[in-house]
């Protein structure tokens, strides 16, 4: 399975599409092969998202065989099956330092290479870009350019995407989409009699005939739209009558081929040459295995889908386990979760397509009935969370933090407006690492705190999360609350603690001082008192764990107010404009108090890629940078 650089006898030499597009189409297995052992030999030691890009390698080949890239657009969706498309694309010799601090970003970017049509990373957006691409080149009078975009299965879930073809079906554009096919069943599979149709819906004579025959219903004017939808709408319930199958894209009179075998290059490259350039919306349905050509990836694709370092030859995942190490926070989150619901019958679990990355996988063995996956739909999910929450039940709605911004008008229109009791849990709040940019939980804390209703607060520590979940699930305390939390470990090892009920709205002291005051909200907290422990008795420095932003402790604040600190520091690891610290100015204003306030978070820019504590140092909220702000 290992393989040397030296070895890529053909991929050596392909710098570009253009490279590519010199081969015969006989050479395209080998350089599918090359490919595919370069993505497994660099994501073996350098951490990535294997399986979805292993599963797509020969529609990227394809694709870039046929189309004149980059001036025809390819639009990817979420970006997580691309990494093929980075390697053809000019960036085979830097692939190795993919999600690395200053190396590729982990997502299709304009950014990066002229190649990359738009920004990559959140589901389901594709089909609308590429129309708007495709109707862009049309006004422009671009007929030459191609758009197609390359959509898995599991973002046709998402709301979006339904949006865009139901308007690609009313829109003059001649999109392809290319349906990546590797696990839901929107057709049966592959019969004779399908190859059959798929051979005759491709075929030069096929489309010839049937343009010309068009061409001349409309010269006699019988083929007016409403006809010309008739015939497609008989076209298409005689394929259903023939094949007995149905599809939702001919039902909304968008030429459908396929399904076929995603992983036959050569076929693959004969179909999009047939189809490129015919008018009007098409969708090739092709079927593809996730993890293809890595046999522990191909039983596995869950696993395998960011697996992490691995040894090749054996398919083992290489894991540091240190039992003596604190858990996720998504651990905590999980086992809590299950806690509180084997003693509260009414609680539910909803989660976004992400029950083993959240850790609702927990619950969801013991008590599948009451944990809800609804796929790649974030809005559904509050929607579908509210509805159960006004018939009585306490959903916890599990979303990270960036992929709820997706369902903003959700939060406010169907949960805050009727104050019902939807229990929002902010996964990935905060930097993220290696994801970057699209994938950082940089604004929730600015965009919720001006929802009426809503109560936010955020966990120092594990045992507070378990007391803030048990605290949000009880009778007395009735709204939506949003709890936010970030991605990996915290600090507690002992953390499995009795849960008791926070007064909302209440922080606490942990440490005491005269000179400065130091106001943190979250896991930031203990990186606070870690820079205060190295201070030593140089500066008396106060430390509130403020736990809620909305509402905000008035205690506290009163205090903070009264003692006449020489400075006063908010800390947070979100957007600093209209964030935690925001907030405090406010309160100190309303209140006329006139303390020098030094406000740290995330800046007003969007922050890269790379390992956490690097992306801290470079955004000031490391801790040199926290003992710098109070020695200042």
């Amino acid at each position: 399975m290992n393989q040397s650089h030296n070895s890529y006898t053909l991929l050596n030499h392909i710098d570009s599409p253009e490279d590519l597009r010199k081969l015969s189409v006989e050479q395209l297995p080998q350089v599918c092969q090359e490919i595919r052992q370069r993505i497994i030999e660099v994501l073996s030691q350098t951490p990535g998202h294997l399986a979805s890009s292993l599963g797509a390698v020969e529609i990227t080949v394809a694709l870039h065989y046929v189309f004149s890239t980059p001036d025809d657009r390819i639009v990817w969706d979420v970006g997580h099956q691309a990494y093929s498309h980075k390697i053809i694309t000019g960036r085979r010799d830097t692939f190795s330092t993919i999600r690395q601090w200053g190396g590729l970003k982990p997502f299709p970017s304009p950014e990066e290479s002229p190649y990359d049509t738009c920004t990559c990373g959140h589901a389901s957006n594709s089909i609308s870009i590429g129309l708007g691409m495709s109707v862009a080149a049309k006004l422009q009078g671009l007929s030459n350019r191609k758009v197609a975009v390359v959509i898995g299965d599991g973002a046709m879930s998402g709301g979006l995407a339904f949006e865009g073809l139901n308007n690609a079906s009313s829109t003059p554009n001649d999109l392809l989409i290319v349906l990546n096919d590797n696990n839901m069943s929107i057709d049966r599979s592959v019969g004779g009699l399908k190859e059959y149709l798929l051979n005759l819906q491709t075929s030069e004579l096929y489309n010839n005939v049937r343009f010309k025959t068009a061409k001349s219903f409309s010269w006699f004017g019988l083929l007016n739209e409403k006809r010309k939808n008739a015939i497609l709408r008989f076209n298409n319930s005689l394929k259903s009558l023939l094949t007995r199958q149905q599809n939702i894209f001919e039902g909304l009179n968008i030429r459908y081929f396929g399904p076929t075998d995603g992983h036959d290059v050569v076929k693959l490259v004969y179909t999009l040459q047939r189809i490129k350039d015919m008018t009007g919306p098409k969708i090739l349905h092709i079927h593809t295995t996730k993890g293809k050509g890595y046999e522990a990836a191909e039983k596995n694709a869950t696993t395998w889908h960011a697996p992490g370092k691995f040894n090749i030859e054996t398919g083992e995942r290489i894991k540091i386990v240190n039992n003596t190490e604190p858990p996720k926070f998504q651990t905590v989150f999980g086992e809590t979760l299950l806690e509180l619901a084997e003693k509260n019958s009414r609680i539910v679990g909803v989660t976004p397509a992400m029950p083993t990355g959240c850790s609702m996988d927990i619950m969801m063995k013991a008590m599948p009935h009451r944990v809800f996956d609804v796929g790649i739909a974030e809005g559904h999910a509050v929607t579908f969370s509210a509805g159960m929450a006004k018939d009585g039940l306490i959903p916890f709605c599990n979303i990270y933090s960036s992929f709820a911004q997706r369902a903003y008008d959700n939060i406010i229109h169907d949960v805050a407006i009727s104050k019902l009791k939807v229990i929002l849990c902010l996964d990935r709040a905060g930097l993220v690492g290696e994801d970057g940019t699209t994938h950082h939980g940089a604004f929730d804390i600015a965009a919720l705190r001006t929802i009426p209703n809503m109560t936010l607060c955020s966990p120092m520590t594990e045992s507070e999360l378990r007391n803030m979940m048990y605290t949000a699930q009880l009778d007395t305390n009735q709204g939506p609350w949003a709890i936010r939390y970030p991605r990996g470990k915290g600090n507690q090892t002992e953390w499995r603690t009795p849960m008791e009920e926070i007064r909302i709205g209440s922080g606490r002291c942990l440490t005491k001082g005269t000179e400065v005051c130091v106001l943190s909200y979250g896991p930031l907290g203990s990186r606070v008192q870690n820079a205060i422990s190295q201070l030593s008795d140089t500066i008396s420095v106060a430390h509130y764990d403020m736990r809620f932003v909305k509402p905000l402790d008035e205690d506290i604040m009163n205090d903070v107010a009264n003692a006449r600190f020489q400075k006063i520091i908010t800390i947070e690891d979100g957007s600093l404009q209209g964030g935690f610290g925001s907030a405090i100015a406010e309160w100190l204003e309303d209140h006329n108090i006139t303390t020098p306030l030094h406000r740290m978070g995330l800046p007003d820019s969007f922050v890269e890629h790379g390992a956490v504590p690097n992306l801290l140092c470079m955004v000031g909220l490391d801790e040199n940078a926290i003992i710098k702000a109070i020695k200042n």
